[in-house]
């Protein structure tokens, strides 16, 4: 498609980014002041380790991101990944190494905790960070790192901190009577770092000199403080913090889960007392794992991204990501086979999709526009039925299968269906293989299995799947099944050991008529 195709197709289409590009270039019709480029935020706080959640919000920002510049031909971005690793740790996350290490450390700035890994990264925060960055460089995003730490420690922060101070009173006026009686007793938009024990302090606090960055406030042992707020000897409340970032670093968008609703309404209201804008933004349903609870970092219920790339390729996550945003969604593993397959689909579809169908496509967002051609001469679920059978549990044995089936290909030359063939080797041994049990087939079953048998003996080496399918076809029609549906369930359950499964035709081609027939008769004894 040319540039000019693109953007007439996107102005209209109903792809989510697009919808989401659109606010961009209605907040700034004439493009950005001194052609200045559009930022993009997202967020993380390295209070637990990245999980897929933390990826998500990257990758569907991304996605909105290379909406808006082919909405504008090319119009100038940046994406921030900014890290909070100023907050004060409130709890041990239940799947860290050396807990005690943390619990010692509560309350004190993420930052400046001691690194309970085995590694040498100098705080919990810049391990975590150091995960985050990992995480992100393996899928190939383009972002700048940004962490609190730096900002705040380096005076970065320095100037809307000051800021702040000058409208405390502001910013009291809107938190206040969102906060139950207790809390607004000691609310402060400021929280102090003690000079004695270094934790972060959810105290009462006076500006002293707003120009200068002096605040007071009494200290844990009793004592009352005066100091700076500047350089790292504060950080700012949550919805203050990321009111004043989003002024200071000039965010123009930034997604967030549906949990900070009210979060996003007080932070913007806070943005405009410091003279700024609230970012434009999509607001996202939560993931769930697989007991439909809420994915968690201190928990560690969430999905590594290497758990899923063990069994599944990056495209296909990123396809089950881009997926309704506005709608929640269980994470699991026991999507992966599904979501690979409807990825390949959906590519496979691509060429041949007028403009507007193309933009609707999540394959035209996962690749920025640049859909890789050719398809699999094989799908994923198929693959896993191959190799979960006896004698097939292994990569260099399923190629064999593979190349009978598809001639011509190899591992070399076929370098993603070779990653396919692995990646269904790993999530049949560890998913597959262990929940399978063929049952014995029934009399009825026992003689239309008989009868299949008799008929595969009658087929040339080099038919068709398709010719393959029709035989099973007509085999199960001559027998008392309530539907022919009963009749491929009885051939996954007593072949298989499984419930469900392939297209017979298919499976049969690519497993071979008398490997078919061996387990046929192994059904029959």
């Amino acid at each position: 498609m040319t540039i000019d195709a693109i953007r007439n197709a996107a102005m209209t289409s109903k792809a989510w980014p697009y919808e989401e590009a659109r606010k961009l270039v209605r907040r700034w019709p004439d493009g950005k002041p001194d052609g200045g480029p559009m930022v993009f935020e997202t967020g993380y706080g390295p209070s637990g380790l990245p999980h897929i959640g933390t990826f998500t919000e990257v990758l569907r920002t991304t996605m909105v991101r290379r909406a808006y510049e082919e909405l504008t031909g090319g119009a100038p971005t940046r994406l921030i990944a900014f890290s909070d690793d100023m907050d004060g740790l409130r709890k041990v996350p239940d799947n860290v190494p050396n807990p005690d290490i943390l619990a010692a450390n509560l309350g004190k700035p993420l930052s400046r905790i001691p690194n309970p890994f085995p590694t040498d990264d100098e705080s919990f925060a810049h391990h975590n960070n150091a995960m985050l960055r990992r995480f992100l460089d393996q899928y190939g995003f383009n972002y700048e790192f940004v962490s609190a730490s730096e900002k705040y420690n380096h005076g970065g922060f320095d100037d809307a901190l000051k800021n702040v101070l000058r409208h405390f009173g502001d910013i009291m006026d809107i938190m206040l009577p969102t906060l139950r009686e207790e809390r607004r007793q000691t609310y402060s938009p400021v929280l102090p770092i003690s000079p004695s024990s270094g934790r972060v302090l959810q105290v009462s606090v006076d500006v002293v000199d707003a120009e200068a960055g002096i605040i007071a406030f009494t200290d844990e042992d009793g004592s009352r403080v005066e100091q700076s707020a500047l350089g790292g000897l504060s950080k700012l409340q949550w919805k203050v913090d990321w009111a004043m970032r989003w002024v200071a670093l000039g965010v123009d968008y930034e997604m967030y889960g549906k949990d900070l609703t009210d979060s996003g309404i007080q932070s913007g209201k806070i943005a405009a007392v410091l003279g700024g804008r609230k970012p434009e933004g999509l607001i996202y349903e939560m993931f769930l794992d697989e007991k439909g609870e809420k994915i968690s970092k201190s928990k560690g219920n969430g999905l590594s991204l290497e758990e899923w790339l063990t069994y599944g390729s990056d495209n296909s996550l990123a396809f089950y990501l881009y997926r309704e945003p506005k709608k929640a969604k269980n994470l699991h593993l026991g999507l992966v086979p599904r979501a690979v397959d409807e990825y390949l689909q959906f590519r496979g579809n691509y060429p041949g999709q007028e403009p507007d169908k193309k933009l609707g496509n999540p394959v035209h967002h996962i690749h920025g526009g640049h859909v890789p051609a050719g398809e699999l001469p094989l799908t994923y679920g198929l693959l896993l039925n191959l190799v979960s059978l006896p004698g097939v549990q292994d990569k260099d044995i399923a190629w064999k299968f593979v190349q009978k089936y598809a001639p011509g290909t190899s591992p070399e030359q076929d370098e993603e269906l070779d990653a396919l063939i692995g990646l269904a080797v790993n999530y049949a041994r560890d998913f597959v293989v262990p929940t399978l049990k063929r049952r014995p087939p029934t009399e009825v079953e026992r003689a239309a299995l008989a009868d299949l048998d008799s008929e595969l003996a009658k087929v040339a080496r080099d038919v068709s799947s398709d010719e393959i399918q029709n035989v099973v076809f007509e085999v199960g029609k001559r027998y008392e099944f309530d539907s022919l549906r009963q009749w491929f369930q009885a051939l996954y359950e007593t072949l298989l050991g499984s419930s469900q499964g392939p297209r017979m035709g298919s499976f049969i081609a690519l497993y071979g008529i008398e490997n078919t027939r061996k387990l046929i008769a192994e059904a029959l004894a």
